[in-house]
């Protein structure tokens, strides 16, 4: 904990075979950091080519285990977040040689047998989006009929979602689509998210800039890093002690109140989850 408060990084991949994994997660409890949303990765990085949605339960299991040890280092806990990444549609229709509808069904697939976990309690959330880079028409609308079946399943478990999608300040015609499926828009997260966002609620990377505009802005907002734990890209995105950095750079500068919006309200309000009530504040 910082000065008693929860510390979540509402966003990181773990690797549960190679690289820091747990490593990591002790970086971050040790500068004080108590809570993670932590999210599978890629199904290929893992060494799973899917050829039916069953394949991504190994995917789904083996971040079970690791979201389990990673809880036991933890002054709080962490939870599993599960899903199918966005960046899979090019893997299947570029290199397996997919037809867009056939790679929509693999994907929408996966993404079914991940909301069997958010039904048994075993995972949190579940994770979706689009491709963040130029696709045609047909792999566009592809990505977009598995985005939609991921927030059908959010209405129907009252979950949220996170999104891997492009950058942009304005999703409220995706934020739309939740709430046509039934579920609130301020349950739709966008993950690697500006300070600034209309529709979903931001994940904002936590470098300085973003968040200052994050606490202008007022409104519900998370807090992320996205370390990805690639043994290949040591130095992408940011490392697992930066949450915790910002949260004490965000309470010398007198942001009490926009660091309890981030790792206690917000957290409550879009995934349920209470950051005070599991801490071990034991001694």
């Amino acid at each position: 904990m910082i000065d008693e408060t929860p510390v979540l990084d509402d966003h990181l991949h773990l690797d549960p075979d190679h690289h820091r994994g747990i490593d990591a997660v002790r970086d971050f409890a040790r500068l004080g950091g108590t809570h993670l949303l932590v999210v599978n990765k890629p199904s290929w990085h893992l060494g799973v080519e899917a050829e039916s949605g069953e394949d991504f339960r190994e995917v789904f299991e083996r971040t079970i285990d690791i979201v389990d040890e990673a809880s036991s280092e933890l002054e709080g806990r962490a939870w599993p977040v599960l899903g199918v990444h966005p960046g899979l549609v090019s893997r299947l229709v570029d290199d397996r040689d997919f037809a867009p509808e056939e790679a929509r069904d693999l994907m929408q697939a996966g993404i079914d047998v991940a909301a069997e976990y958010v039904a048994a309690g075993e995972a949190l959330a579940l994770k979706s989006g689009r491709p963040h880079y130029e696709v045609d028409d047909a792999v566009w609308d592809a990505s977009n009929a598995v985005m939609r079946r991921a927030f059908e399943h959010g209405a129907d478990l009252e979950c949220a979602v996170q999104l891997h999608a492009e950058a942009s300040e304005d999703m409220t015609a995706v934020a739309t689509w939740a709430e046509e499926a039934g579920m609130p828009a301020h349950k739709v997260v966008k993950h690697y998210a500006s300070g600034r966002l209309e529709g979903p609620t931001p994940s904002v990377m936590c470098d300085k800039e973003r968040l200052e505009t994050a606490v202008e802005r007022g409104e519900l907002f998370l807090m992320e890093t996205d370390y990805i734990d690639d043994p290949d890209r040591p130095g992408a995105v940011l490392g697992p002690k930066t949450v915790p950095r910002r949260v004490r750079w965000l309470l010398e500068n007198g942001h009490d109140e926009a660091v309890r919006n981030a790792h206690v309200e917000t957290p409550k309000r879009v995934y349920g989850i209470d950051t005070e009530a599991t801490l071990d504040r034991t001694e």
